[in-house]
């Protein structure tokens, strides 16, 4: 079977949708902001509410909080990925079988989707994320349905599990003085001039800033994959062999995921380090840096 590229357009998501195709539409709506602002009030799950307002039709809602993680915990980070077994039967309850083609999508330029497509590639599952999202379907004349979309029967899948790289905990330290290991964050939290959640403000000695921000065009459409080459090009410039590895990290591991999404447009493998910098920086007795150590560009 070949490869499915991680991205798929409107154009051709419509074409697959009019012949009749199975594809498994995932609405990952879901922001930080939205996330920190839910009030104990509030059982909706964050963008929930969005997604009744307006969908891909058939497609389902997937929350991202209790879905595409395990609970939070200082230890762990605030969005651990979840177990191979948890996250089974989420897929399970999404009716997914093993040969499907699963399009997820946000309203955020793929920064929340990438986490499902992240799982779903981790667990052998062909997924690509919606260029452009939700706004890009809605601009090629897509037309929307409202309300809820009830989860089919269950599937008995049987998932892999491990199957995209990732860096440890105890590997982290280790892996900036060996690789490329960038920091997805916005230049401001990497830089330790704010931290709205964390710990400890700053970020990873040896980490390289390149927020997720520069993945995208203004218009939420990734990047093509020769601008994204040049972007990414410095990794493997001065004295960096080709072979160097990469690896990313954000404030969760949400983000992260589309940082190696966008390097796997650009021809380029890399780990994700899923506790993140809520994870490194819960632990008082790990280093902290600050200030511009190193950006990509």
């Amino acid at each position: 079977m070949r490869p499915q590229p991680a991205l798929i357009d409107t154009h051709e998501l419509a074409a697959r949708l009019d012949r009749g195709d199975r594809v498994v539409l995932l609405d990952v709506r879901w922001s930080l902001a939205a996330s920190l602002a839910k009030t104990e009030e509030s059982t909706a799950p964050v963008g929930f509410e969005d997604y009744q307002s307006g969908h891909l039709p058939g497609a389902l809602f997937v929350d991202l909080e209790t879905e595409l993680a395990a609970p939070p915990t200082p230890e762990d980070g605030r969005h651990p990925l979840p177990s191979h077994e948890a996250f089974q039967e989420t897929v399970r309850s999404l009716g997914i079988q093993q040969d499907d083609f699963v399009v997820v999508y946000d309203a955020v330029a793929g920064m929340s989707a990438a986490r499902a497509w992240w799982l779903l590639s981790n667990a052998g599952i062909r997924c690509s994320v919606l260029d452009g999202g939700l706004n890009a379907w809605v601009s090629a004349g897509g037309a929307l349905e409202t309300g809820s979309v009830p989860r089919p029967q269950p599937s008995v899948v049987v998932l892999p599990w491990n199957l995209k790289p990732i860096v440890k905990h105890q590997d982290v330290a280790s892996f900036a003085n060996s690789g490329s290991l960038l920091d997805a964050r916005a230049g401001e939290r990497y830089r330790g001039e704010t931290e709205p959640i964390d710990p400890r403000a700053g970020h990873i000695p040896g980490a390289i800033s390149a927020p997720t921000s520069e993945n995208v065009t203004a218009d939420g459409h990734f990047k093509s994959a020769e601008a994204l080459q040049a972007r990414f090009a410095p990794l493997f410039t001065e004295g960096n062999a080709k072979d160097r590895p990469v690896a990313s990290y954000c404030g969760s591991g949400i983000t992260a995921s589309h940082q190696i999404l966008a390097l796997e447009v650009a021809g380029i493998e890399a780990a994700l380090y899923p506790g993140s910098w809520s994870q490194w920086s819960a632990d008082g007795h790990l280093p902290v840096a600050t200030g511009n150590e190193r950006t990509l560009d």
